[in-house]
């Protein structure tokens, strides 16, 4: 969907900082015609949904169930935000999105990557990004430098070879289609990334 760009990455690797740093970019430079927002989430029911999916106390919770709360939560957060945004010509920046449940349920939950292909078409329909960017660095990098997992957070605590495949999830879907991917170097500062990221948004014509 042309103007629906949307930032993946592993766990700590600063993809909400680096969200964050483009929306104010974008409010410095007069980029109005822009909308920020976040899954899971992104509006109220979505917002409460995310709650159940992320609260650390719920760790008996079923891959299956997770998935399908992920989905959940995706159906509403385009009907409430991204569709009218879209519908109204705006570009439409989004912190995770399908592919996030494509590698942590598909691949790292092991429910198989057909399955949670199958189940976020029915979510989402036409509603596919123009462009992912993708935050590349690897879970035992992402964790040293932000110095753990958040405890108050399900999907974090996880083990490393569950964030490790989740990686390595990221990586088959680039390799399937990369011409739907912008991939950016995160090893460095964070506003060494920043700066890789404006540039390639300037190079793909979205700034």
């Amino acid at each position: 969907m042309k103007g629906f760009i949307t930032i993946e990455g592993c766990d700590g690797v600063g993809k909400t900082y680096q969200t964050t740093c483009l929306r104010e970019y974008c409010k410095k430079n007069g980029y109005d015609n822009v909308v920020f927002t976040r899954e899971p989430g992104g509006s109220d029911i979505a917002e409460q949904i995310r709650k159940i999916i992320l609260d650390a106390k719920n760790e008996k919770m079923s891959d299956l169930c997770e998935a399908f709360l992920y989905s959940a939560s995706r159906i509403q957060h385009l009907q409430d935000i991204v569709i009218p945004a879209l519908n109204a010509g705006k570009t439409v920046f989004c912190d995770r999105y399908v592919h996030s449940s494509y590698v942590y349920q598909g691949l790292g939950r092991g429910l198989g990557l057909d399955k949670i292909v199958a189940l976020n078409q029915l979510a989402v329909g036409e509603y596919m990004p123009e462009y992912t960017v993708f935050l590349d660095l690897s879970p035992e990098q992402a964790f040293s430098r932000k110095g753990g997992a958040d405890k108050t957070d399900r999907m974090e605590n996880a083990d490393l070879q569950f964030h490790q495949r989740v990686y390595q999830g990221y990586k088959y879907l680039i390799e399937q289609d990369p011409s739907k991917f912008i991939v950016i170097d995160a090893s460095g500062s964070c506003e060494q990334t920043h700066q890789r990221l404006i540039d390639a948004l300037k190079e793909k014509g979205i700034l």
